[in-house]
């Protein structure tokens, strides 16, 4: 079984370092040509690396470039670049000092510079600058109701954009007559580029409505202010703006597949766009571990099976952990007692939720170790606790910052 949990580590490894942005960046700006000023703003999770890819290949032809990352996520300095690290998922201070200065540089473009926009997940965060007459504490706040509520990341967005000056392509207002090309690893399930990041550069196809709608859906309250905020519509056209995806979860989840496959198993992508709750997804997964003897539509083993996507949870307690952390927890309690069986899900940065672990793995002994050390797994994950639960029996897995975004993935083994 404890090879089973490294050939899941393996399966998760090799699909990272397919989606890495140094590759991605690379390959888009091969044939990738500009007669005037280049600037670059590279904003999200994967901001530094492929600010660092992107100056590697276009070297001196770069005329300045701002990186805007989450906390230690950069890796050094890069040559004519400022690099600001801010808070995620909540913004701060930093966030709005950082995007700050990128106006600056933008504010003074002409219409023979071009902005090369480097756009990865967490970019909605991590470049921010609060609508007229919204504080950021009330922004923070807003953000914060969002995240605990349950919210999908599309619905959080679009929300987002219409409490913001930046978003729903605003910032692309603010940017002509220079042009904008951007490249894009998407983290938001489809590709849609007016939600990836909140669509900074992107005409937004979310209206005023749907986001009092959704405010109303998660009984969020807001101010004068930020409710006339939210009434303002975003811009709908842009003649400034072209747009590339570079990576997403689809080809995070091919490559597990593909190296599922190397390993020996029958690999099978359920989905690369689930976006329900964590715990629903454990118990379809366990359902099919438990089931798979005896059902005439079970797969072949040994299987693989591969989802990919955002789930999200409805926070209740006040534990700490992430979304792929919740999920693996209330896998381990599914799982009990099962032979040969083994659940992996993480977030492809290498970051879930609030903490320093990209998600976890837990297999049919692991409800027995997390007893055995004193800790009750169904009380942990009713309040949300699942790092602690996890972690205290080895059963996190820490990669540390990835410098790729492009959603989560989730495995499950069973031989």
């Amino acid at each position: 079984m404890y090879n089973m949990r490294e050939d899941a580590l393996k399966i998760i490894s090799d699909s990272i370092e397919a989606v890495k942005p140094e590759a991605c960046v690379k390959r888009a700006l091969s044939d990738f040509s500009h007669e005037g000023n280049i600037f670059v703003l590279a904003i999200g999770k994967a901001a530094w690396r492929m600010a660092h890819a992107a100056q590697k290949t276009l070297k001196n032809k770069i005329v300045h470039g701002i990186v805007i990352t989450k906390y230690q996520h950069s890796a050094g300095p890069i040559k004519n670049f400022e690099i600001y690290e801010a808070g995620h998922p909540i913004p701060d201070e930093n966030t709005v000092l950082a995007t700050k200065k990128a106006l600056e540089m933008t504010e003074k473009l002409n219409k023979n510079d071009l902005l090369l926009f480097l756009v990865s997940g967490g970019g909605s965060a991590l470049f921010e600058l609060p609508a007229q007459g919204v504080s950021l504490t009330e922004l923070m706040a807003i953000n914060n109701s969002l995240i605990r509520s349950g919210a999908d990341i599309v619905e959080i967005n679009t929300v987002r954009k219409h409490i913001s000056s930046v978003k729903g392509g605003r910032f692309a207002k603010l940017v002509s007559p220079a042009k904008i090309f951007s490249l894009v690893l998407s983290d938001v399930i489809g590709d849609r580029l007016d939600s990836i990041a909140s669509g900074p550069a992107y005409p937004d196809s979310s209206t005023s409505q749907m986001s009092l709608d959704i405010l109303k859906k998660y009984k969020i309250d807001l101010s004068e202010n930020a409710l006339r905020a939210v009434k303002k519509e975003t811009p709908k056209t842009l003649d400034n703006v072209s747009s590339q995806i570079i990576g997403n979860v689809k080809l995070l989840c091919e490559n597990a597949a593909k190296s599922a496959k190397k390993l020996g198993y029958n690999s099978k992508i359920l989905s690369w766009s689930v976006g329900c709750e964590a715990s629903h997804i454990a118990d379809m997964l366990c359902s099919i571990a438990r089931d798979s003897d005896f059902s005439k539509f079970s797969f072949k083993k040994p299987y693989a099976l591969i989802l990919g996507g955002e789930p999200v949870v409805n926070v209740t307690g006040n534990g700490l952990g992430g979304r792929n952390q919740e999920l693996v927890l209330k896998a381990a309690i599914k799982i009990k007692g099962f032979e040969n069986t083994v659940v992996l899900s993480v977030g492809s940065d290498g970051t879930d939720g609030p903490t320093d672990a990209a998600g976890g793995i837990v297999d049919g002994n692991s409800f027995d170790e997390m007893v055995n050390c004193g800790i009750d797994p169904v009380e942990y994950l009713k309040n949300n606790d699942s790092y602690n639960a996890l972690g205290k029996v080895g059963l996190l897995v820490k990669t540390g910052p990835t410098g790729t975004n492009v959603n989560d993935l989730i495995i499950l083994l069973h031989r």
